[in-house]
């Protein structure tokens, strides 16, 4: 009988570990360089949209000079996590003790989002019927970086890096708010 729960007790362990590389293989966890990566695409996929956008012939000065600002802030933000990830590797981040769950929500984020690649935010922006459904897609983008950078922040505990992220959390908020100011207007 002995033997039977030593028996047991061993398949059970076998079974744990084939079900966490199971579950390692279908949900990976990203390193923070990674995520930054991540975060950098999104910041290239805002600014080929933006670009795209100011070119439209149906812009007047104003909504050009807008959008051409959104599409520089784009431009700055990725500047800033091409420096996060010159600065610091993974352990020097500080991740929470929940990353992997984090992570994997990161993933969910990155796979839903509007713009899944620099071609697909130009067609937004040159597909867009007006400049009403440009805006609405800007507003869809932004909140979608939200949730991304809110992801990130939830998920580290480097007061530094906070810090910047912090900065960029409440630039994308201010951009959001400009954005349905000026959809107001439209």
């Amino acid at each position: 009988m002995h033997f039977l729960v030593d028996k047991l007790g061993e398949l059970c362990k076998v079974e744990k570990n084939i079900n966490r590389i199971h579950k390692e293989d279908i949900m990976p966890v990203y390193s923070i360089n990674e995520v930054i990566e991540f975060a950098v695409q999104i910041e290239r996929n805002g600014y080929a949209f933006y670009h795209e956008a100011s070119k439209r012939k149906d812009l007047d000065a104003k909504a050009r000079e807008f959008i051409v600002f959104l599409r520089d802030a784009e431009l700055d933000h990725e500047k800033t996590f091409l420096s996060l990830r010159g600065e610091a590797e993974m352990d020097d981040l500080e991740l929470t003790s929940d990353w992997e769950m984090v992570s994997e929500y990161l993933r969910t984020i990155v796979e839903s989002r509007i713009f899944t690649t620099e071609d697909s935010a130009i067609k937004k922006a040159t597909g867009a019927k007006d400049i009403l459904e440009v805006v609405n897609n800007a507003i869809a983008f932004e909140k979608d970086t939200l949730l991304y950078f809110h992801a990130i922040n939830d998920g580290i505990s480097n007061p530094k890096t906070k810090q910047v992220l912090r900065r960029i959390i409440n630039e994308e908020v201010s951009h959001v708010l400009k954005l349905n100011d000026f959809k107001k207007t439209l």
